[in-house]
């Protein structure tokens, strides 16, 4: 478990766009912050990045809100960055009378073509900060012909002459990675505001992060490079950065990333599909780490476990069958109790509910598998399987030997010695014939266990 030095609360953000539903990957991130905080008697700051008004809808925050719940991820605060447009000014302004943010002109065909041709030289393909040589009267012109500015932050990555940039490396100890480096000369200049006067996600994240006292950023290591311009905009701002850690992100089975703009493994699709939370979590935090993948009971379990420097550097490949392992390993686990609202939803009540889950949920990998096994069990078997000719006649006699009732656990021991001192039959060719007839599948729970929920009766209506 993670202390932080004299037990300092640590105070952390989740950050989504509300352009999509969250996916595994996201969640993975979503967790390894609110571990952090837990394990550091901190908080947890839900921030929405709603600052792309065109992209950004509330049904989606309130989806992300939703599936963080159901995780087991309860937020101490909620903010969204679409309220805080002053506070974004504000530093802009602080920004641009320091000097330190500076319109630009280009389109994105000229700025490609910059690049081209910067990489024809065999120079780095970062922006050569021609806006500022444009004199008053070039912006001027350029605004009259109707062109709208973006704006850049300009790194200090120089010493007298910003057109003569020097190696200015920016050093942190990543809570993930261990110590990282940075060169500022090896960027360009970014973007802090659109041309239309909207922010990108930087500026208002370093703002925020200032302003809500986060101690920690933990993300995906997409951002490492990122953090060099951050802290070093932090720093323009009057504020020292807070801790940063990048851990390795998830990828689909064939190594492309995943994305919010599909939804095959949202949360919500995982939800729906009948996956329980800790499978999703215990797979989400554990996956690409030096520890073993298991199925984790309860979040404090998961909590006994977590340290964010545990994630190796390599991205780690999400494979939904392993995400079913551990779904199967906690349903055989689950109580009675723990599923009943979910079982009585499905129909499934009354005085044998209780003894038919601990029946069925051994052979399920889903609560709502339980619902075909009802179905058996209250009204007959499925037609999977079929009894060839030798087989139907054997189950008939089998059926004429049904002991009385009443009947429990050591029935079916009862009854299959009967057959099998009538009949001759033993092992498989014994067993397997009376489990077609029974269930009409060739696997299953234990007939000991599920034949007193059929009982003699519902076991005759099943004679073929």
């Amino acid at each position: 478990m993670t202390e932080l030095e004299n037990n300092r609360p640590a105070t952390v953000r989740f950050a989504p766009s509300p352009t999509g539903y969250i996916h595994i990957g996201n969640a993975r991130t979503a967790l390894f912050n609110w571990l952090f905080a837990r394990q550091n008697h901190g908080e947890f700051i839900l921030r929405f990045d709603d600052t792309d008004e065109a992209r950004s809808k509330t049904e989606f925050a309130e989806a992300i809100r939703a599936d963080l719940e159901w995780l087991g991820i309860v937020p101490d605060t909620v903010a969204w960055q679409s309220k805080r447009g002053e506070a974004y000014a504000a530093a802009a302004d602080r920004l641009r009378e320091a000097g330190l943010l500076y319109p630009c002109f280009e389109t994105g065909e000229e700025l490609e073509r910059r690049r081209k041709l910067r990489l024809a030289r065999r120079l780095p393909p970062v922006y050569g900060r021609e806006a500022l040589k444009l004199t008053d009267e070039d912006r001027h012109r350029l605004e009259a012909e109707g062109r709208k500015p973006h704006w850049r932050f300009l790194l200090p990555n120089f010493a007298d002459n910003p057109f003569e940039t020097r190696r200015t490396e920016v050093h942190w100890d990543d809570v993930v990675r261990g110590p990282q480096t940075v060169d500022l000369a090896s960027m360009s200049d970014p973007v802090l505001i659109r041309e239309d006067g909207t922010y990108l996600y930087t500026l208002p994240s370093v703002v925020d992060d200032i302003e809500m006292g986060v101690t920690h950023i933990i993300r995906g290591d997409d951002h490492v490079t990122n953090t060099g311009a951050q802290i070093a905009l932090f720093r323009a701002l009057g504020s020292e950065a807070p801790a940063f850690g990048h851990h390795n992100l998830l990828t689909a089975a064939s190594g492309e990333g995943l994305s919010k703009r599909s939804s095959a493994l949202s949360i919500g699709t995982l939800r729906e599909d009948g996956y329980e939370p800790m499978a999703i979590a215990s797979l989400a935090v554990l996956i690409g780490t030096s520890e073993s993948v298991a199925a984790m009971g309860s979040m404090s379990a998961l909590l006994e476990l977590f340290r964010p420097d545990f994630a190796s550097k390599s991205a780690a490949k999400f494979d939904p069958a392993e995400l079913t392992t551990l779904n199967r390993a906690l349903v055989h686990d689950l109580s009675y109790e723990a599923v009943a609202d979910r079982l009585a939803a499905m129909d499934i009540s009354g005085p044998k509910a209780d003894a038919f889950w601990t029946t069925v949920r051994k052979n399920i990998d889903f609560v709502k598998d339980a619902a075909r096994w009802w179905s058996i069990v209250e009204n007959g078997p499925v037609r999977d399987e079929t009894l060839d000719d030798g087989d139907l006649e054997f189950v008939r006699e089998a059926f004429a030997l049904l002991p009385p009732e009443p009947w429990d656990g050591a029935t079916w021991s009862v009854w299959t010695d009967a057959v099998k001192s009538a009949t001759g039959r033993k092992g498989r060719a014994l067993f397997m014939p009376l489990r077609v007839a029974l269930t009409g599948i060739r696997s299953g729970p234990e007939l000991a266990d599920l034949l007193p929920l059929i009982g003699r009766e519902g076991t005759l209506a099943r004679r073929p």
